[in-house]
């Protein structure tokens, strides 16, 4: 099943680009007279209403402030949604169903575990039910929206993938040998994909222990956006100085990495650690 590369209908960035229009056209002003307003060109306006730019906090309070017959802050609001949201699974959102889907490459580091979107079901399931206070009914539904991530391995033109993760997750003990040896048998298999790559990073790096990250690629000269993990919260940036940032972490973290056929290999003698 293919996944479309917009968001759907109800995404806070889509919700943004239909107030954009709804509201223009009630005042009767043309997308260039709202570029004008923005400080950008008319195709940017227009792609803020196709939900295929991210607007940016300017955009939002400029918004804002030219219907403020609208409440004042409400693109400022979505605006928020969209960038930043915390909490878990419901901030999550924001990048699996808004960023992801639409990424032409998509760069990941984790030192833990491996990434959610190579995650088998099995993984993920011993993951979200190890989680404080777990409840059946929310793990299950945890598990089905991890496994739809995977959709945009399928998609027409799926994105490049480059996935670099620590030497120590392939003898992490999660949810036992069938488990992991599944997981890793997973790795193997996905890392065929001519646009997916693999690296096992040393575990002597320790320019990675601030924690997981994402970095995506998008289209129509969308600036990159960047998701962090933390404990407590998640946070979804585009913030230039940001994934300025967190992309030379990338760079320090992918110096000590071995070389791919070194890595996949790696991986095969763990995955037979674990019979």
């Amino acid at each position: 099943m293919s996944v479309q590369a917009f968001p759907g209908p109800d995404s806070p960035r889509a919700i943004f680009g239909n107030e954009l229009r709804r509201l223009r056209e009630a005042a009767q002003l043309s997308q260039a007279a709202v570029a004008a307003r923005l400080g950008c060109t008319q195709t940017q306006v227009s792609r803020l209403e196709t939900a295929t730019r991210t607007p940016s906090k300017s955009d939002a309070e400029k918004l804002d402030r030219l219907f403020a017959s609208a409440g004042g802050a409400y693109f400022a609001a979505l605006h928020r949604r969209i960038t930043i949201r915390p909490g878990g699974p419901i901030w999550f959102a924001g990048w699996a169903e808004e960023i992801e889907p639409q990424a032409i490459v998509l760069r990941s580091w984790d030192p833990l575990l491996v990434p959610g979107l190579l995650q088998t079901e099995s993984y993920a399931r011993e993951l979200f039910s190890r989680g404080p206070q777990a409840d059946p009914e929310e793990v299950e539904k945890s598990v089905v929206a991890r496994m739809r991530r995977r959709q945009v391995l399928d998609r027409p033109n799926p994105p490049l993938v480059v996935v670099l993760i620590d030497a120590g997750v392939l003898r992490r003990n999660v949810g036992g040998a069938a488990v992991m040896r599944e997981q890793l048998g997973y790795l193997a298999e996905v890392a065929d994909r001519p646009n997916v790559t693999i690296q096992v990073v040393d575990p002597d790096c320790l320019a990675g222990l601030a924690g997981a990250f994402m970095i995506a690629e998008l289209p129509h000269g969308q600036p990159e956006a960047v998701h962090a993990d933390s404990p407590v919260q998640g946070q979804i940036t585009s913030s230039r100085d940001y994934v300025t940032s967190i992309r030379n972490r990338y760079e320090a973290v992918r110096a000590w990495a071995y070389p791919v056929h070194v890595s996949l290999r790696m991986i095969e003698e763990a995955r037979l650690e674990w019979m």
